[in-house]
């Protein structure tokens, strides 16, 4: 068994139930030993809900509360890994979501299409 790693934009597709899941992708986070989102990601979606980048159906803590994800706290230990991890974009938060994935051994379910043409096995399409 694994246990994953949302990205942001997962996160909010199985929040929302998104068709754009993948049954894969689903099939994936039901058979999970843990599926995690990340502090990080809940603080971009913040952000950009302020900024009127994206507009949220219902309260996000609520629906974070509601669902049987694990939260995945940014620690220190986090932020001092940042090094280790190289992106060819300079997206802070994907960069802090792929160190948390690298640090806590988590697989890390994603549709950003640069991140999985990292080719990394430990990074998995949220679309298929």
């Amino acid at each position: 068994m694994t246990s994953l790693l949302l990205d942001t934009q997962a996160l909010l597709w199985l929040l929302g139930d998104s068709r754009r899941m993948g049954g894969r992708a689903r099939a994936l986070i039901a058979s999970a030993d843990g599926v995690h989102y990340s502090a990080a990601s809940v603080w971009e979606i913040q952000i950009k809900s302020a900024l009127g980048k994206l507009r949220l159906d219902g309260d996000l803590g609520s629906s974070l509360r509601s669902s049987r994800l694990q939260e995945l706290p940014v620690t220190a230990a986090h932020a001092l890994a940042i090094p280790t991890v190289t992106l060819p974009h300079g997206d802070p938060f994907d960069r802090m979501l792929l160190t948390q994935a690298n640090e806590a051994g988590l697989t890390f379910l994603t549709a950003d299409a640069i991140l999985l043409g990292l080719g990394r096995a430990d990074v998995l399409d949220a679309g298929a």
